[in-house]
């Protein structure tokens, strides 16, 4: 006798386990070690499964390569292990970790090979959603409309009074239009107004300005590289420099702007090499629009300048702290 398949019982994946093999699957997509995933999330719906992890990915590597190598790793290999349907998985790069490369690890791009000129599109912004002023502008309307709706209808429908605040509102308006132009009726117009031009602000611009487009590897894939992450990468290659103490990175849609401190050191010398620590750093990014950058060397008040070597045939002068010491 066979039982039936649904006497059988059923196997559940949590999203819980889908979510931590989404995080080891994104840590083992180039070397080992090269990748580091800070969370996931995971959501399970029958024998569908949609997966999104946080990751930092090694320096140096062509970012959008990487972060397309991640992308498919995780979604076959959490597909495979869990028996599910994984048909995409999303992946937010949160920074750059400088480390060095290992033989299986991506190299860095080279000059003239962008991969925006292979697919043939332009990178652009991501559209946001602008799910929190929609909402808030939605929920305020609903409650207005829904407030209005059931002093009409019980006014229309069930002989009710109207309520005290409408007939305040009625009243108000009726002795406070365009024609009194009176200052209470001016500032509600022009708060009407803004509020319409803020509206439609947001429905035609992208928003997320937070976010860098990267050159798209391919057509359709769309990659975004954080402020936050492009400045702190330009801080660490301006840091290596030998001389170079704080650094002050400022990180714009169209230009960056690099402060630094030579705590020692040549000064013509340390402004060129900061500069091409920068420079480099700049074009390692992969972004679809190169930064603009500007670069600014000051001394620090603890600042030395470079001893001078004695020529041959020369004696050095001992300084005053010297001759007392020799007294």
């Amino acid at each position: 006798m066979t039982t039936p398949a649904a006497e059988r019982g059923s196997t559940t994946v949590a999203d819980r386990a889908v979510r931590r093999i989404a995080e080891r699957a994104a840590t083992e997509a180039l070397a080992p070690g090269a990748v580091e995933a800070a969370r996931g999330s995971a959501s399970v719906r029958g024998r569908r499964a949609r997966v999104g992890v946080t990751v930092t990915l090694p320096y140096p590597a062509v970012l959008d390569e990487a972060g397309e190598r991640v992308r498919s790793h995780v979604a076959e290999r959490t597909s495979r292990l869990t028996g599910l349907t994984v048909p995409s998985a999303r992946i937010h790069v949160r920074g750059l970790s400088p480390r060095a490369r290992s033989a299986g690890q991506l190299a860095p791009p080279v000059a003239g090979t962008g991969a925006a000129e292979a697919s043939g599109g332009r990178a652009r912004r991501p559209w946001s959603q602008r799910r929190l002023p929609i909402a808030v502008f939605a929920l305020a309307a609903a409650a207005v409309c829904g407030v209005l709706l059931y002093d009409v209808v019980s006014v229309h429908a069930a002989g009710h009074a109207p309520a005290h605040w409408r007939v305040e509102v009625m009243e108000w308006l009726s002795t406070h239009g365009p024609d009194g132009a009176t200052t209470s009726g001016v500032l509600a117009a022009v708060a009407v107004f803004a509020l319409g031009v803020w509206l439609l602000v947001l429905a035609v611009t992208p928003g997320r300005r937070s976010g860098l487009p990267m050159r798209p590897p391919l057509p359709g894939v769309h990659a975004v590289l954080e402020r936050r992450a492009v400045a702190g990468f330009l801080r660490d290659a301006v840091t290596d420099v030998p001389g170079v103490g704080r650094v002050l990175v400022r990180v714009g849609r169209r230009r960056a702007r690099v402060r630094a401190g030579l705590e020692f050191g040549e000064q013509d010398g340390a402004r060129r090499a900061v500069t091409e620590a920068a420079e480099a750093a700049a074009a390692g990014l992969g972004l679809a629009r190169p930064l603009r950058l500007r670069v600014r060397l000051r001394t620090e008040p603890a600042w030395r300048a470079p001893a001078a070597e004695p020529g041959p045939g020369s004696a050095s002068v001992p300084t005053a702290a010297e001759r007392s010491t020799l007294r």
